[in-house]
């Protein structure tokens, strides 16, 4: 997937576990003996993406200084720091106007949360040069903190529900975006991308596909997920050890 390069939004407050992570962004949480982004960023070497963005924003000096001094083996890790929040969606236009690169596609996820998925099957939608983007759905029994995704029988997106109870494909935050999409985004610096991106992107007719996968999904961002950390790492990405 050397074609691809990930972004990796790091750039929040954390604020339901600040209290928790006393002085470092919520994405460095140390699980096993590494911070939890270290983890994201070997799990997406291990998948062939060796060229990867952080965006960083609140306490971003603390990302920046750790990978100066701990070089990931095969990975070239760019930090582009955010100097005012700009939202989900503009952290990743802001880390992708800081870097000269033009991939095929850009594969964004978020630095507090991890899916053991295979993103080559995400890029194998983008054979139908008419798709803009896929999103990672992951089916879950109780959909009620996140909300679902709404698709049609072919995986098309059609717009996205809100937080219920119940059986759901719930939003992934993973998303791969083909690099000439970028040029339709709203032109706003501040965006999100469920409020705004990508409902221009619908109301352009552009083609968003849905990858529903059932896996092992931890977002690390509550004080009840946080100390589940270590369990969920040593349970789906121990073997990564030897690859970092």
């Amino acid at each position: 997937m050397n074609n691809i390069v990930a972004v990796i939004l790091a750039g929040g407050y954390g604020t339901r576990v600040k209290h928790l992570l006393p002085n470092i962004p919520k994405p460095m949480a140390s699980v096993v003996n590494k911070p939890f982004l270290e983890w994201i960023i070997c799990y997406l070497k291990q998948q062939g993406i060796t060229q990867q963005i952080i965006s960083t924003g609140h306490l971003g000096e603390v990302v920046e200084e750790h990978f100066k001094t701990h070089l990931v083996k095969g990975v070239n890790i760019y930090c582009c720091r955010e100097n005012e929040p700009l939202g989900t969606g503009g952290g990743f236009v802001n880390a992708v106007q800081q870097v000269n690169l033009s991939p095929k596609a850009w594969l964004v996820m978020n630095g507090d949360s991890l899916i053991v998925a295979d993103f080559q099957q995400l890029e194998n939608y983008l054979d139908d040069q008419d798709v803009g983007c896929v999103i990672l759905g992951v089916r879950v029994d109780d959909a009620s903190r996140y909300g679902s995704l709404v698709f049609d029988d072919s995986n098309t997106l059609l717009n996205f529900a809100e937080k219920k109870a119940g059986k759901g494909v719930i939003n992934g935050g993973v998303y791969l975006f083909r690099h000439e999409i970028l040029a339709e985004f709203p032109s706003q610096s501040n965006l999100s991308f469920e409020y705004d991106i990508f409902p221009t992107l619908l109301q352009k007719n552009i083609k968003i596909k849905v990858h529903s996968i059932e896996a092992p999904f931890l977002d690390i961002g509550t004080p009840e997920t946080l100390p589940k950390a270590e369990t969920f790492i040593r349970e789906n990405f121990i073997n990564l050890l030897e690859l970092c």
